[in-house]
């Protein structure tokens, strides 16, 4: 029985990590698809197939962000995207000072806008924000597993959730259900 259980779990493990895997994926292309602000750095003239681009140097325009990443790959280009640090400091305030019980909102694509920030950043610059990011995400499992071994997910909690904490707090909601049954019956 025990060596069953053990399968069960490794089995749930390995497709609660695919689904969040595959949600990672599928929100990280839409994020790419995503229109961002750049600044040429240099005259540019594209086109291929179906897609022209022309820009002047120091011209301003929007273009989807992985024609930015190209771009700037390239030294064509240079993302304005410094909102985002503005963003995730918001976004980590709002966790912090929230009631030990209350989780604060954050969109449902919000680890794959840090995580995308984050790549970008020097080594020396990556140090402060992760140490905050692992606080933040402490807090927010803490939580999470709280209220999911409560109760299911409502509407209201689902909106202040991330894609991946959402997989989460159901994957902790669906256990814990299981185990409060199997306990029960064992008592019974």
């Amino acid at each position: 029985m025990a060596e069953n259980n053990n399968t069960n779990n490794i089995y749930n493990y390995d497709n609660i990590k695919y689904r969040i895997e595959f949600i990672q994926k599928f929100y990280y292309a839409k994020y790419l698809m995503e229109d961002i602000r750049i600044t040429f750095k240099k005259n540019v003239s594209i086109n291929l197939d179906n897609l022209s681009l022309e820009g002047k140097d120091g011209e301003i325009t929007s273009i989807p962000r992985w024609l930015a990443k190209i771009l700037e790959a390239n030294g064509n280009v240079e993302i304005q995207d410094i909102d985002v640090l503005v963003y995730i400091s918001r976004s980590l305030n709002r966790e912090r000072i929230s009631k030990p019980h209350d989780l604060s909102g954050i969109d449902i694509d919000f680890y794959i806008r840090v995580n995308d920030y984050i790549k970008r950043l020097k080594e020396s610059e990556k140090e402060s924000i992760l140490v905050s990011l692992n606080s933040f995400i402490t807090s927010r499992i803490e939580k999470i597993v709280k209220l999911a071994a409560a109760s299911s997910l409502t509407t209201d909690l689902e909106r202040k959730l991330s894609a991946e904490e959402i997989e989460l707090y159901n994957f902790i909601h669906n256990s814990s259900y299981s185990f409060k049954q199997l306990a029960m019956n064992k008592l019974g």
